[in-house]
């Protein structure tokens, strides 16, 4: 599905990602982790088009997508739901929906995506018609999350889901991200919240000053000694 090789990126003159390689196979969820500035969410803009690359390539399903725009990555099935959300304010959660599905013109497919949509979140069919700036934040996470889901994505990039959320919130947010890769959709998830992403994850890669320092089964990382110390608090 996704294969990254040698991938480095930067601001200007401040580079941010060296050398990275990374591969997520069709139905995997897979867990980028790391500290705060470790490049996770510069990582997943670069895989977007939003960030433009130094070196390297990205490919999906064994065709280059290093080359392409933001937009045209998006018409190839790689979508993302940036971190803070980014909703419409003052329009409702239908419409912010509908928005994900700007690509598709046929009327009856936006319909069933709506509906996988209010399966996943099933709070949202309730409150379809809420403007969206009166939601708490939990609840426009869902949304943000669905209306990535509107475009019926291929690669689903995540970034920072459970990032401010209360903790009922935060265990209901990963909760639908499990029934999403549940139901089919290969996903990517950068996040600081190393346990419970690792815990729904089947493999993960640890993101420190801009390289790839671990990678292996998520089970294996959170038995790793140096995970349980840095990350979890353990011994």
């Amino acid at each position: 599905m996704l294969r990254v090789n040698g991938l480095s990126a930067a601001y200007g003159d401040l580079q941010v990602l060296w050398n990275v390689s990374i591969f997520v196979e069709v139905g995997e969820l897979v867990a980028i982790v790391g500290p705060n500035g470790a490049g996770k969410s510069t990582l997943i803009n670069t895989l977007s088009g939003l960030v433009n690359q130094k070196g390297g390539s990205i490919e999906l399903d064994g065709m280059p997508i290093h080359t392409l725009s933001a937009e045209e990555r998006v018409g190839k099935g790689v979508i993302q739901c940036p971190e803070g959300r980014k909703l419409f304010p003052e329009m409702t959660v239908d419409e912010n929906l509908r928005i994900g599905a700007y690509l598709c013109s046929d009327g009856r497919e936006v319909r069933r995506r709506i509906d996988r949509v209010y399966g996943v979140f099933p709070k949202l069919k309730q409150r379809s018609g809420q403007i969206a700036s009166t939601m708490s934040g939990g609840e426009q996470q869902m949304v943000a999350i669905g209306r990535s889901l509107m475009g019926n994505p291929k690669l689903l990039l995540l970034d920072e889901p459970s990032l401010g959320l209360a903790p009922i919130m935060v265990s209901e947010m990963f909760q639908a991200i499990e029934k999403i890769k549940q139901d089919g959709t290969t996903i990517l998830i950068v996040e600081q919240n190393v346990s419970q992403t690792l815990s729904i994850s089947d493999r993960g890669y640890v993101l420190e000053n801009g390289q790839i320092g671990l990678t292996g089964k998520a089970s294996d990382l959170l038995n790793d000694p140096h995970m349980r110390k840095a990350y979890l608090g353990l011994d």
